[in-house]
């Protein structure tokens, strides 16, 4: 294991360097034990994309109610991972599982969706201190290869090499992106967790907090991060054109646009994915993975208290971390769900 051996990282990103660090550390101890037996409260790992939101969950939570909640940032595919190997209490993912993926998991799933929230796409131009605006096509053709000189972007922009920087794990987030490249580039990228780029990129990190360290480190950088990650880390944010020509930010007012007209299927998984009409559209949902049988009855109480904690006081705090809340409606759905569709087993 190297992952004390990162001296850039260390001396560029030591905070995110040592939270990278610990996070790795608590998902390897995690693998180590069986959901259903911490009596310390409800375990959960997957996507980055939520890490900050559930940050604020886990103080809260504990807060009001004197439970714990630990929460690992692995990625949305090893969330699921660790779901079907039944490592955690709560799986954590912005992918929906494919149905290879569910006929693993001998409990059962049940999708939770926990917020809405988008993907800023930052970058890093010393000495340029306009907003950069990217059209559609031009998104499309930096993250294709097409574009290589932030000179091609605008003739405001420097002489300068652009440096592509994406997510190395199997990740929600990256999924997200290509999946709305794919529409951009009329299938050229394929949407995908872990995609074959096509094309020579600078860097690839794991988890946002790689991207950002990568990105904030490199002079013509360009990456992309979860929107409230971006935010916090002050990182430099493009404008991206959307269907009605607008250039719009990842704001949470923009965000709740975007996602405001979605229609759900019974599972919690949306209907459709086209790019939205109006609003940011870089968008997506995230949810909380969890089983339909428990092994006992505390099992099932604990998770059941903590996600209908979730979708009520915790929904709360959504929109201060530029997160949407789950429609009323929708929420109304998923706690009936959870509190009548869990059991223990054997049944």
């Amino acid at each position: 294991m190297k992952i004390f051996q990162n001296n850039t990282c260390q001396k560029s990103f030591p905070q995110r360097c040592q939270k990278q660090i610990a996070t790795t550390l608590s998902a390897i101890a995690f693998s180590l034990i069986p959901y259903g037996v911490n009596a310390q409260g409800i375990k959960g790992a997957g996507a980055s994309f939520p890490e900050i939101l559930y940050e604020r969950y886990r103080q809260e939570y504990q807060q009001t109610t004197g439970n714990n909640f630990k929460y690992s940032a692995i990625g949305s595919g090893g969330g699921i991972r660790f779901f079907i190997n039944q490592n955690v209490d709560v799986g954590s993912t912005t992918l929906i599982p494919t149905p290879i993926e569910k006929s693993q998991m001998e409990d059962g799933l049940i999708t939770i969706p926990a917020a809405g929230g988008a993907i800023a796409i930052v970058y890093n131009l010393q000495n340029v201190t306009t907003d950069i605006k990217l059209s559609r096509k031009q998104l499309a053709k930096i993250f294709t290869g097409e574009i290589g000189n932030w000179s091609q972007i605008s003739s405001r922009l420097p002489n300068k090499k652009i440096q592509v920087v994406t997510r190395s794990d199997n990740s929600g987030t990256t999924f997200l992106l290509t999946r709305y490249l794919n529409e951009l580039s009329e299938g050229k990228m394929a949407a995908s967790r872990k995609p074959d780029w096509g094309f020579q990129l600078y860097s690839q990190k794991a988890q946002d907090s790689g991207v950002a360290g990568e990105v904030r480190r490199v002079d013509g950088a360009i990456g992309y991060v979860q929107a409230s990650f971006a935010k916090e880390q002050n990182l430099p944010v493009a404008r991206i054109e959307n269907l009605a020509g607008e250039y719009v930010k990842p704001t949470v007012a923009e965000t709740k646009k975007a996602l405001a007209n979605i229609k759900f299927n019974e599972d919690f998984t949306p209907t459709n994915s086209n790019e939205p009409e109006d609003g940011y559209p870089l968008v997506g949902l995230t949810w909380l993975l969890i089983y339909q049988k428990y092994p006992n009855e505390t099992a099932l109480k604990s998770t059941q208290e903590f996600v209908t904690w979730v979708l009520t006081d915790g929904q709360e705090f959504n929109e201060d971390l530029e997160y949407t809340k789950i429609p009323e409606e929708l929420t109304k759905k998923a706690l009936n769900v959870v509190n009548n569709k869990l059991k223990v087993r054997p049944y």
